[in-house]
């Protein structure tokens, strides 16, 4: 079984390099366009089933690659972006210059990274997505030969970086622009990393904070 992990098309706020979080910020045109290019490329692929983050960036996005095609699109909760709390709507360089700032380590030193009032850490957010997969994909094995799944940037890499044993202190390392694929296979209960971080749509957008 072959497992799509789509990263979202640009938002306004990717374009501006602000933490989106929680919050449900829309696509912009241009992520509407690069989520189009994609689903052309996409080609015949038949998706047996298709999952995405309630969020309406990662949920429009699904909608655009799935096309015509008659599959359901199943939001679910675990697929949403890390939270931020108060953070959120906050710029990405002032962080990252900033050692005193609460998310300098979120960026920096990925490993010592504490989230702020009302967020979460990265092993929680791979904790959610390790148990997303266990409860509504490792079941389709032997039933489904292609499935969507479409969520987030940082989410994706807790993903990726499970499944390849990358530790915390190298998280940012795969590059996941807008509307980036990465593909996974699963087999015999087995996940495996066939591509990460494909884009079919020319120059790649906004591939890291």
């Amino acid at each position: 079984m072959r497992i799509y992990l789509f990263r979202h098309g640009e938002t306004d706020w990717n374009k501006e390099r602000r933490l989106q979080g929680r919050r449900d910020i829309p696509l912009n045109e241009h992520g509407r366009e690069l989520a189009v290019k994609t689903a052309r490329a996409l080609g015949d692929i038949p998706f047996d089933r298709a999952f995405c983050s309630p969020l309406e960036r990662a949920r429009e996005t699904a909608r655009i690659l799935l096309g015509d095609a008659q599959v359901p699109l199943e939001a679910d909760d675990r697929l949403m972006e890390v939270a931020f709390g108060e953070y959120e709507g906050a710029g990405f360089d002032e962080a990252k210059r900033n050692p005193a700032h609460p998310l300098y380590d979120f960026y920096c030193h990925p490993e010592r990274y504490v989230p702020p009032e009302g967020g979460e850490s990265l092993q929680e957010v791979q904790r959610r997505g390790w148990q997303f997969l266990q409860e509504r994909i490792f079941p389709l094995e032997g039933i489904c030969g292609n499935v969507l799944i479409v969520a987030h940037g940082a989410f994706n890499r807790g993903i990726l970086n499970g499944v390849l044993g990358i530790p915390l202190e190298r998280f940012w390392e795969i590059a996941l622009p807008n509307c980036a694929a990465s593909i996974l296979s699963l087999e015999d209960g087995k996940l495996g990393v066939t591509e990460a971080g494909k884009v079919y749509y020319g120059t790649p957008v906004n591939g890291s904070p």
